[in-house]
This record gives C-alpha cells, structure tokens and sequence, in this order.
C-alpha cells in the first residue's frame, strides 16, 4: 500500500471490500500451504478477516465501516505503530496478488474511504508455473519441501493408463446440444446487463476488464524518470487512464509500450496534464513501426459493445433507429447482422475497421489515407468509419484513388458532419447523386427524349446550362426507292454544280 503520510491511514477512515469469488477447500489447502509462508500469519490472518466482511456463501460489496474495527480485529493499537504494521500486512498481500487497494475520493467532503478487492489465490498449477512465486516459497521454505508440497497438489495417473495409447475427444459441443431461439436485439436487455456490477466489475480470462492498469504500469514504469511523478498520479485521474486505455486498444499498445510512450519529453505539461493529440501522434507512429517490422500482427477485436453502452446510454435511441442504419456490405451479409454492423460503424476504431474489409494485411496507401483524415482532420471516429464504408461499398475500384478519399473527407469537415447521423444522411445524399449523374450520363433524364425537346423559359438559367439543348434531325421515316430517272437527275444536277465550281 502506497501512503505518503501515516495521516493518510487512520482507523477513522472507513472502508469496504469487495470480491466475487468463494474460497472452496482447495483454495483454503493453497492459502495456508503456499501463501502463508510467504506473507506470514498476520498477512494471512488480515486476508481472512476482509474475506468473511461478506458471508462465506455470498459474493459483491460491504457496508463501509472505519477501519478501527481491522484494528481492533488483528490485536493492534491505535496508533502510528499500528498502522505502520497494518499497511506491512496489507502490502504482502498486494504483492503477491491476493488485494488490491484503491482510495475512492469526495471531492464534496474530502473524505478518503478505502477500498479492499481480495482476489482468488492461485490453482497448484498456475502458482507452479510462476517462476517469482516458487521462487520466493523456495527462499521461504527450502527446495526439498518446495517439490514436496509440489507433488502433494498434484496425484499421479492411473499405472494402467499408459497400456492406453490412441486417445479421443468425446465431448458434446454446446451447439449441438441446444439451440438458442433467434430474437431481435433488446436495448433495455443490454442496458441493463451493461450496467450491472457483474459486467463493470468481474474480470473474464477471454476479456479484461481494462488494458492498461494503473499499478501495471507503476511496475514497468522507471522510478527515476522525470515523469514518475504525474504517472502516479494518474491514478486519481480515470478520464486520462480510459483515455489510455482507448489508445492501447486502437493502435494494440501494451504496458510496456504505453510506458515507454509517457516517459519520453513533451508529453505532460509542467504542472502535470496529461497532452493527448501529442500521445494519439506518437502512438500512432508506433503503430506505423511495429506494421513495417511485424509483417503479419496479431489481430483480435476484444467485445466490449456492451461496457461501452453504458457510458454512452444517451446514444441508445438514435442507435436503434432503422431509418438511420446503414446496408451490410455484401462481404459481411454471412458475419453480422445490420444492428451489429452499425454498432461497429459507432463503436470501433477506424484501424480495427479498416482492417475488416481486407482479408490479409491493410495496404500502406490506404493506411496513410485514413491517418491524415484521423490526425490532420480529427474527424470522430464514427464519421470515419461511415467514409470507409461508402468507399468500399460503391464497387468501382478505379475510384478508390487518394485525391477521390480525401475530397469526399474534405467535404464532410467543411460541413460540419461531427456525429454519425450526420455521416449517414450525408452519404445518402451522395448515392442519390450519383444516380442522378448516371441517369444524367445516359441521357435518361425524365422528360427529356435524346436531347431532342428544347428547355423551357427560364429553364437555362435556373438549371445552370448557358446554352438551350439544340434539335436534333432524326431520320424516322421509312425508307423509299430511287427510280432510275431520279438517279439519272440527282447526277446530271451534280455535274452541273461540279463545273460551275
């Protein structure tokens, strides 16, 4: 635990924990025979009391009460040697993964309360396979009670198993044992399922509950860097860590990355604000470098629609309209449906949607296309998503040009398209003109026949021509025959006019 001044860590400050897990007897033999020589008893014994704050059966939040009652609990003294030994017992559990520790602040009250998230210890296996962990019980324990403990966790295979040498898989996947019914999408379904703890709190294996953490980065970060200082306080900032944390997963950053990226000059202010275009503009020319070294990146599209939702829940109505969504491209009609492509034109980045209209790696030219429009334009990433869509939907490749990309993006800044209604409407006007042109191009204008019917008054002026369309002589008669005497006049009237010349 972090604490500047023992002032900062009283037992009149209040608290609560939180967890969602349940400690079953396997977890219970790993704490006491693996994690409890590493920490000691008093560490061990703190674990225990913010565990049973909650019921032994029950999982989520207490109620906040002051930590006087932790004290009282573990036998300490209310004082500054007991809350020296409180934060001691408090950070071995924070090293080895079993707490985390946050301060929520009230600016109203500038109050402080605590906040203990107790984490689930270790299966044998992934503690065994943690070199830093084995290695510390080792120093705790010697090497011989080390393997002891190793093979007591793990029971050997049957002897006559290895007579057994072909081995199939019978299992039953999910899809061929049940069938889900097919429904329409439900907005107040995913509200709320966006907007519960279990969804903003519960971290997934397949899906983190954020890239980059605060504390990750404080392990990688250099302690005598000039900007060590306004990276620690970023905890105390959530709009710069969620702007962090957008930025890694639209350019597929990681900690050490992200870390490398703030220690360098020029991107705080001196009095510690954290300068955003100066990051987005370095970032991206990380980007640009791992594409040259890394011929082939390791894409994957982390689902986190429904976490988004909530913090845009405004956005829901204009969301579900219908009028306003756009047609799947043909490419995609087997993948998605129409309401999930359209949350993709609103959610993603333009880098992972660009990456979806091309089955290998997004060429160079159309990857500096797209950077100038999002670093020089600054166009919403929306409104760029709804451009990548018209311009790999009109089916004519010879257009696909830069000049063609940057004058339609060109056009949408000079009128102030900022949101993605906009950007639908206006590429809609834009196929509409287009069909006009074609017509136009065609000659199949309605009222008109070939060109062949003059404008009418007023009509040269209003419609923009300088000029009335001109008559045209059509030869729409039937064919007659020349007689022999009418061949023989046509040629003597010819040689008459022939020597006159």
């Amino acid at each position: 635990m972090r604490v500047s001044n023992l002032m900062e860590f009283t037992e009149n400050h209040r608290y609560f924990t939180n967890r969602d897990f349940s400690l079953s007897g396997l977890d219970r033999k790993v704490f006491i025979a693996l994690y409890q020589p590493m920490v000691g008893a008093i560490s061990a014994a703190f674990y225990q009391l913010l565990y049973h704050q909650t019921a032994d059966d029950g999982a989520g939040f207490s109620s906040p009460e002051p930590q006087r009652k932790l004290f009282l609990g573990l036998g300490y003294e209310l004082n500054a040697t007991g809350r020296q030994a409180l934060i001691d017992a408090s950070s071995k559990l924070e090293a080895v993964g079993l707490l985390q520790v946050f301060r929520n602040h009230n600016p109203l009250t500038e109050e402080s309360m605590y906040e203990y998230a107790l984490q689930r210890p270790l299966s044998p296996s992934e503690f065994f396979s943690n070199y830093h962990l084995t290695l510390l019980l080792q120093d705790k324990i010697g090497k011989s009670a080390l393997l002891e403990l190793r093979d007591g966790f793990a029971a050997a295979t049957p002897p006559e198993l290895a007579r057994f040498v072909n081995r199939e898989e019978a299992t039953v996947p999910f899809y061929e044992m049940f069938k889900i019914a097919s429904a329409a999408l439900d907005p107040e379904l995913e509200t709320g399922w966006a907007e519960s703890a279990t969804a903003r709190e519960k971290k997934s294996s397949f899906e983190p509950q954020e890239r980059i953490r605060h504390s990750e980065m404080l392990l990688r970060f250099p302690r005598g860097s000039v900007n060590r200082v306004f990276v620690e306080r970023l905890n105390r900032a959530p709009e710069s860590m969620a702007q962090i944390n957008y930025l890694a997963y639209k350019f597929n950053l990681e900690v050490p990355e992200i870390c490398r990226l703030l220690d360098e000059d020029g991107i705080f202010q001196l009095d510690g604000i954290l300068l955003w275009d100066e990051l987005q503009n370095r970032a991206n020319s990380m980007y640009r470098q791992d594409r040259k070294r890394d011929g082939e990146r390791e894409r994957f599209l982390a689902r986190s629609e429904e976490r988004q939702a909530a913090d845009t829940g405004g956005e829901q109505g204009s969301n579900s309209n219908a009028a306003l969504q756009l047609a799947i491209p043909e490419r995609f009609q087997e993948d998605v449906t129409v309401a999930r492509y359209n949350e993709m034109l609103r959610r993603e980045p333009y880098t992972r949607m660009l990456e979806r209209f091309f089955p290998g790696m997004v060429p160079d030219n159309f990857v500096q296309i797209f950077e100038k429009i999002d670093l020089n334009y600054k166009l919403p990433e929306p409104v760029t998503n709804v451009l990548i869509h018209y311009v790999f939907s009109l089916g004519q490749a010879q257009r696909l040009t830069k000049s063609f990309v940057d004058s339609i993006a060109a056009n949408m800044l000079a009128k102030g398209i900022d949101t993605l209604d906009k950007a639908v409407l206006y590429i809609r006007e834009q196929e509409k003109l287009n069909i006009a042109l074609e017509r136009k191009r065609r000659g199949d204008e309605p009222g008109r026949e070939g060109g062949a019917a003059f404008p009418q008054s007023g009509q040269a002026r209003g419609g923009g021509r300088r000029k009335p369309a001109m008559s045209v002589v059509k030869d729409n008669g039937p064919a007659q025959e020349v007689t022999p005497e009418q061949m023989e006049k046509m040629l003597e009237r010819a040689r008459e006019l022939k020597g006159k010349n």
